[in-house]
């Protein structure tokens, strides 16, 4: 088998356990590209903030993403986030895109529209490693490897707390728990695309483990899994 071939692994697992900062490393180290979906639909959130957009009106920000344009640039690592040539990457982790993201993402036409673009993002980026609360479930359920990242709620406010003030972004640890623990019920009992963790997907507790470790232990059992040829050397593989 040639390293030209597909693999895609699959990171899905509530807000705040570190997904992307996870995935982006992982991907590092196994050679394969990097996808946050969870940043379309942050990127939803911002059109129906920055554009008066109703936030439960699905199919009203669906025709705006299409018209506007919502694309990666792949020349980056990550890739940053462009709507209409407008540079998003930074403004989507806002707190006032947090409070509207769980209502964005409930909405069926919405999210219709972005699985189909995340599986045209896969047949364009084959070898990806891709994170969000429904890839391993629903977007790529036949994929070479899924996994379920999760964390106690008080551990996940702790750290976007942490990550929060780092980028020097005011954060209130009560108000970041509060919103996580609203995230998660809404996540759970939406209709469509709930956040499961995905059949023959392997659960991951990085409540007690550094960023290093789960980094670590994602290769591992990539590794295991997926055929050495199809991957980059762990010898020649960017270190966390």
């Amino acid at each position: 088998m040639s390293g030209s071939e597909g693999v895609i692994v699959t990171m899905d697992g509530p807000a705040g356990t570190g997904k992307s900062t996870v995935a982006l490393k992982l991907a590092q180290r196994l050679g394969l590209e990097m996808l946050d979906t969870g940043a379309m639909y942050r990127a939803a959130a911002v059109v129906a903030i920055d554009e008066g957009v109703p936030a439960d009106d699905g199919e009203a920000l669906a025709a705006r993403i299409a018209e506007e344009g919502l694309v990666f640039d792949w020349s980056q690592r990550p890739p940053r986030l462009l709507l209409g040539g407008r540079d998003l990457t930074e403004r989507i982790r806002d707190q006032d895109v947090n409070t509207v993201v769980s209502i964005v993402a409930r909405q069926a036409p919405l999210r219709e529209a972005l699985v189909r673009a995340q599986r045209e993002i896969g047949r364009q980026h084959p070898r990806l490693v891709t994170e969000g609360r429904d890839q391993g479930s629903v977007v790529f359920p036949d994929a070479a490897v899924r996994f379920y990242l999760d964390a106690h709620p008080e551990v996940r406010a702790r750290r976007r707390v942490e990550q929060m003030r780092s980028q020097g972004r005011p954060a209130d640890y009560e108000a970041v728990l509060r919103a996580i623990q609203q995230r998660d019920r809404l996540d759970e009992t939406r209709t469509d695309g709930p956040l499961v963790c995905p059949a023959e997907a392997q659960r991951v507790d990085t409540s007690l483990l550094t960023l290093p470790q789960v980094v670590e232990e994602l290769e591992r059992r990539v590794r295991a899994r997926v055929p050495a040829g199809l991957l980059a050397s762990p010898h020649a593989a960017v270190r966390a």
